[in-house]
């Protein structure tokens, strides 16, 4: 299943790092970012979407890393090393929710790490897909997320609302 653009988004409930439960809010915009341990794209593009979640969150944005991946091959990606991850990085600014049954990937259709996927505040899907253009060029800040959330936060339409995720696969389970 892929939630398309103008949809109603699934809600969940997923468990961060520190045992707490999230699932959707109302947020006036929430960004979804599966994302991972050790894929070069996901660790490549962490700081620009840290930056997004920290620039936005005074407008009431809430941004959620979530790990879908298979823990048992792909260790990296285990509950504990996600736990280790936020505890060495005294920046981390957003809840990094762990989708061990992988239900919430595959009922948002996510592909890739990072797979980013922005809602507007009555949970529909209004982009999904990179960042920004170039994983390997910092100085993008995350353009396209951003452009989505201005949108979004000024209750127009983004002017982009699908682009291709570009990462490694996500590691699913046989």
């Amino acid at each position: 299943m892929t939630v398309s653009i103008g949809a109603a988004a699934p809600d969940f409930s997923l468990t961060d790092t520190a045992g707490e439960s999230w699932s959707l809010n109302g947020a006036p915009a929430t960004v979804l970012v599966f994302t991972c341990n050790h894929c070069p794209y996901a660790l490549a593009w962490h700081e620009r979407i840290a930056d997004v979640a920290r620039d936005y969150e005074d407008q009431g944005v809430v941004t959620m890393a979530i790990n879908s991946n298979d823990a048992d091959r792909y260790p990296r990606d285990s509950y504990d090393a996600m736990q280790q991850r936020v505890a060495g990085d005294g920046g981390w600014p957003m809840p990094y929710l762990h989708d061990a049954s992988q239900e919430i990937a595959r009922a948002y259709g996510a592909q890739t790490t990072p797979d980013v996927f922005v809602l507007d505040g009555d949970g529909a899907l209004r982009y999904r897909g990179a960042p920004d253009g170039d994983y390997d060029d910092p100085g993008q800040r995350a353009a396209w997320l951003r452009d989505a959330l201005d949108s979004i936060l000024t209750g127009q339409t983004p002017q982009r609302s699908e682009t291709k995720p570009v990462g490694c696969s996500i590691k699913w389970k046989p």
